[in-house]
């Protein structure tokens, strides 16, 4: 969990293997595929991609989620599913995919206690910091909220989303995130395997000095 790579073929400058294959290299520790947006692949073409992408996870041991769309996890025997607050009911999700990894984004401490209660293994927090990588995505938090959530019980891993770059890292590790999760930080970056390696190291840094 500590650095979740997101991405589908709309993010990419570049061929979407390539950018995963570096971004492993540099370091990530989970790929969400999420093909989402203007111009996303669909049908087969969605299908295909998917499969190269998640070959390249297996081949480096990488968990493989895909984001929304179970009927693909499923047909793919991908290692989870992540789902937003406009995806489906998550209770419902938990059915479908049996003890696969269920990831749900929350915004606020009511629907992040739902998701706990629908069995989630982790929650994905945000948007912490402004972001331009989401179309709909919602006003900025601030770390505060990982603080909130961490208050009031939520035990299970909580993955911070929105504007993470490694120079804001300590911040939500500080406010009780287990890892942080990026789009175009990675995707977007001249090197992904630079970026994937200063965001783990940061990471790192950050988990070491909370210790302490």
């Amino acid at each position: 969990m500590e650095v979740y790579f997101i991405m589908g073929s709309v993010n990419c400058a570049k061929p979407p293997a390539e950018i995963l294959a570096e971004a492993i290299a540099g370091g990530i520790t989970l790929f969400q595929f999420r093909e989402k947006g203007s111009g996303a692949l669909v049908g087969e073409q969605k299908y295909e991609l998917a499969k190269q992408l998640q070959h390249i996870c297996q081949e480096h041991g990488i968990p493989f989620i895909v984001n929304d769309d179970v009927e693909l996890a499923l047909a793919l025997d991908a290692d989870g599913v992540h789902i937003g607050q406009e995806d489906g009911d998550a209770r419902i999700v938990r059915e479908k995919i049996g003890d696969k990894i269920l990831g749900v984004s929350a915004h606020n401490l009511q629907e992040a206690l739902a998701a706990v209660a629908a069995g989630a293994d982790y929650i994905g927090v945000g948007p912490i910091y402004p972001t331009k990588s989401k179309e709909d995505a919602k006003k900025a938090q601030g770390p505060g909220i990982i603080r909130l959530l961490r208050r009031h019980g939520i035990a299970i891993p909580l993955v911070a989303i929105g504007g993470i770059t490694a120079g804001n890292v300590g911040e939500v590790i500080a406010a009780g995130a287990d890892g942080v999760s990026v789009i175009s930080a990675i995707a977007s970056a001249p090197s992904p395997a630079v970026a994937a390696r200063q965001l783990a190291q940061a990471v790192h840094l950050s988990k070491k000095g909370a210790q302490k």
